[in-house]
């Protein structure tokens, strides 16, 4: 018998789902304090919570027997995810469940900000009939730009077609296939900014996504254009969008996110052309009963089978198989991080192969890591073994793989090879000695890179002074360099630098390097 806690309230359908398995005994208790969740938790396999529940480490110290925390819903803000995969348990979400909920908000509020529908009710209860001062717009043959194009955005431009609009979106982590099957043009975000008469954002905040429409892309949009947010505060500088809404830059702005929620002595609170709401998004009798009956489901297909659906973290595996294949699970995913960060389009289809020794362990993990080299860092959410597969999935990122016995040029070797719409890109990665990750050759040239901090790439003509150039300006800005690799292309005057440095470029020291004449090319990667 399997024991699940339920220390927050969960939709009917959800709870009487778990009572309905003979195999599953529930506890349901809510609005207990950090304490008497301690108290209680020590026996039970899972805990199912929504966001009133915090599982901070001292509550996964008294869990003793704890092997699931599911939350019904999409934000894990009150999970310490480390803690959890420190102590081999799994974390896993809803995230699909409320899209539709919060699709269909975002439609609303552009339909609201296009009629004027809180002012127009506002002037009805004082008594009013301004009919001429409320005269709205259509959507119909206008252009909507989705600033994210996952499953919340895609579902958003189906609604939009049906309602006769142009659909534009940006997302440089999903395929062209993707929109072209949706009907969707997929462009740049200055010229979504430029073209849209109407902005709604759907992406998750990362570091990436931080202020994602600030001063510069206020200043860029039609002066009738409108802003709508149903995802997360903080993907707009709202210091910038007082002073747009003030100077009537933009035409109006629908938020149902905050930097600070509530957002309490906000001055956006006191202008007229902007409509609040009070975070919504998931809002809806549906969407409640959809996450309850999810994440139900989900906790009873772990504890019967083992497997993770939507886990955000990494599974217990056992020792012998860590020991065998975990340095090979660390290059795979080093190689997916440089790749990623050497492509300049999204990547269409990943192909892994081992080769000699490397093909003696079991290659999903091997590739499912090479995935979350190439994946991780665009999510709000950790990418890891168990949810890879699904993001790449739904990105139109196709994962081949192949294995041979046949040793290439090293006993054991491991090559990934990206394909995006007008480029490839091949790295070779090994273990020298069995156990140090070594990046072995980019494309057709050969270099020895360790790879690990922070990377400077550069693709340039084979000629003297390059190499002092870039270790002048690197000099000059006080960073160090901690290694430096040449490599030069066969029969061809190119060559390619890979060096290690002690910090992070600034975008102005890397366009420096960009500005030597004999480079074609510098990137900076991340390890």
């Amino acid at each position: 018998m399997k024991k699940i806690f339920i220390s927050d309230k969960l939709a009917n359908d959800g709870v009487n789902y778990l009572k309905e398995q003979a195999d599953i005994e529930i506890h349901f208790e809510v609005g207990l304090s950090e304490d008497e969740l301690c108290a209680k938790i020590g026996d039970f396999d899972a805990l199912l919570i929504r966001s009133d529940t915090v599982v901070t480490p001292k509550v996964l110290q008294a869990a003793k027997n704890l092997k699931l925390i599911g939350r019904a819903g999409i934000g894990v803000d009150n999970v310490d995810i480390p803690a959890a995969t420190e102590m081999g348990v799994i974390v896993m979400n809803t995230p699909d469940a409320n899209a539709i909920t919060t699709a269909e908000l975002a439609i609303a509020h552009m339909m609201s900000l296009s009629r004027h529908l809180p002012a127009a009710d506002k002037s009805v209860r004082s008594g009013l009939w301004e009919r001429s001062k409320l005269t709205g717009s259509e959507v119909a043959r206008k252009t909507l730009g989705i600033v994210g194009f996952g499953t919340i955005g895609r579902l958003v431009s189906q609604r939009a077609i049906g309602l006769q609009m142009k659909v534009i979106a940006f997302d440089p982590f999903v395929s062209p296939e993707i929109y072209a099957d949706l009907g969707v043009e997929c462009v740049s975000l200055d010229d979504l900014i430029l073209r849209s008469d109407y902005v709604t954002l759907h992406c998750p905040l990362i570091e990436k996504t931080k202020n994602i429409i600030g001063a510069a892309q206020l200043e860029k949009m039609k002066s009738t254009a409108m802003l709508i947010n149903c995802a997360r505060g903080g993907l707009i500088d709202e210091a910038a969008l007082y002073d747009a809404l003030k100077d009537k830059k933009i035409a109006g702005v629908a938020l149902d996110v905050y930097e600070n929620e509530p957002p309490v002595n906000s001055p956006l609170l006191e202008l007229e052309n902007i409509v609040f709401t009070p975070h919504l998004g998931a809002s809806t009798n549906e969407a409640q009963l959809a996450v309850s009956v999810e994440i139900a489901q989900q906790a009873v297909i772990f504890l019967r089978t083992g497997e993770a659906v939507n886990a955000l973290n990494l599974p217990r595996i056992s020792a012998d198989e860590l020991k065998k294949s975990n340095d090979y699970i660390n290059l795979a995913t080093q190689l997916g991080k440089v790749l990623a960060g050497l492509s300049s389009q999204p990547l269409t289809k990943l192909e892994v192969a081992l080769f000699g020794k490397a093909a003696e362990v079991s290659q999903r993990p091997v590739s499912v890591a090479a995935l979350v080299g190439v994946l991780s860092g665009h999510y709000q959410h950790p990418v890891n073994r168990v949810n890879a597969e699904n993001i790449a999935k739904r990105q139109g990122l196709a994962l081949v793989e192949s294995v041979s016995q046949e040793p290439q040029d090293y006993l054991s070797l491991i090559k990934l090879t990206g394909y995006a719409a007008n480029s490839t890109i091949t790295l070779s990665g090994v273990l020298l000695g069995g156990r140090l990750p070594r990046l072995v050759s980019i494309n057709d040239m050969d270099i020895e890179v360790v790879p690990e901090g922070t990377l400077l790439v550069t693709h340039h003509d084979d000629k003297p002074g390059v190499i002092s150039a870039i270790s002048t300006i690197l000099s000059n800005a006080s960073i160090n360099i901690s290694r430096m690799q040449v490599g030069i292309a066969n029969d061809q005057a190119q060559a390619m630098a890979v060096v290690g440095i002690s910090e992070p470029l600034s975008a102005d020291l890397l366009a420096q390097i960009n500005a030597i004449t004999a480079i074609h090319q510098a990137t900076q990667i991340t390890l």
